[in-house]
């Protein structure tokens, strides 16, 4: 993890329940939790990131789009 910043968070009691008992489950232990919250913000900000680029396409037609894929596939191909 490295450098490490301090959160001071509230979620839910049910939500700590929810998430503790899955580490547990798995043998992990209270030091987990860090990073099992820390790989899960990764991936929702992934998701946010994703969900904005394909948004960003909206307005492209399948045609276009296809156009487009096998341009950039070209261009990979040729470099």
């Amino acid at each position: 993890m490295g450098d490490a910043t301090r959160w001071t968070i509230n979620v839910a009691t049910e939500t700590d329940i929810d998430v503790r008992t899955y580490l547990a489950q798995r043998g992990m232990k209270k030091g987990d939790l860090s990073r099992f919250i820390e790989e899960s913000v990764k991936w929702r900000l992934l998701d946010l990131t994703l969900a904005e680029a394909r948004a960003g396409f909206d307005d492209v037609s399948p045609e276009e789009m296809s156009e487009l894929i096998d341009e950039a596939i070209a261009d990979a191909r040729r470099n």
